[in-house]
């Protein structure tokens, strides 16, 4: 029986990688200290990527209030951080992005990514409502960049553990960076937030296998023999596009 050469592609192409905690982290250290990338520079790409994705998930068109305001949740490590560029380049995007950065790192890398936000006048809350409500009428969109993957979901403290509680009941859509916060990076979350937008970095962990919602990948920067070596069978991506809907 012939088979047409799209047929015998499709039958050959290996099915995305998805990462575990430790598999993540062993890609992050070779990309800083074999290939040299710097944190800043790892950083800036990724929370470019995430504003992309906001403005291929959310367009300002589509957006169902008079402003088009976001709210940015940021965590102390670099997932944070990430947030806080990607916040930055949707306020070049023409949205209105505010911060919430409960607990700011004393890095200086972050510390610089903090400043830049403040230097192009995007406001920082002083504390996160507790009256939902209010979060649904001021925001079209909340982004959760506050747990990364190194995080445990099992000993999350205060002020996070409170805010995760906040945003299992916000009805506007959370837009998750990397791993949705309050979940495992190796399994899906019976009880952590439900994101109805996940834009993995670099490549997907194994929690998004069971994720039901939009999905963004960007990984599009990552070197090939890195991408060999684990195996990662990364999607071609589109044009000249930094990440690709999964």
């Amino acid at each position: 029986m012939n088979h047409s050469s799209a047929e015998v592609e499709a039958e050959t192409i290996e099915p995305l990688r998805y990462l575990s905690k430790v598999e993540a982290a062993a890609i992050e250290t070779e990309l800083l200290k074999d290939y040299r990338f710097g944190q800043q520079q790892l950083i800036e790409i990724w929370g470019h990527a995430c504003a992309i994705a906001i403005t291929k998930a959310y367009p300002l068109s589509s957006l169902g209030k008079k402003q088009p305001t976001v709210l940015v949740i940021c965590g102390p490590d670099q997932n944070g951080s990430i947030g806080l560029v990607c916040a930055r380049h949707l306020r070049i995007f023409e949205y209105e992005p505010t911060i919430y950065y409960p607990k700011r790192s004393s890095h200086s890398l972050h510390l610089d990514f903090a400043v830049q936000c403040e230097k192009m006048d995007i406001p920082f809350l002083s504390y996160l409502p507790t009256e939902v409500q209010l979060i649904n009428d001021a925001y079209n969109i909340v982004i959760d960049a506050i747990l990364g993957p190194e995080a445990d979901p099992a000993n999350v403290k205060e002020p996070y553990s409170g805010i995760l509680v906040t945003l299992k009941q916000v009805k506007v859509p959370i837009a998750s960076v990397d791993v949705p916060s309050g979940w495992d990076v190796e399994e899906a979350s019976q009880d952590g937030i439900t994101p109805d937008v996940l834009i993995s970095l670099t490549a997907p962990k194994k929690c998004a296998t069971s994720f039901s919602g939009k999905h963004f990948l960007a990984g599009r920067f990552l070197p090939y023999d890195i991408q060999r070596k684990y195996g990662l069978n990364l999607p071609e991506y589109p044009g000249t596009d930094c990440l690709i809907e999964l």
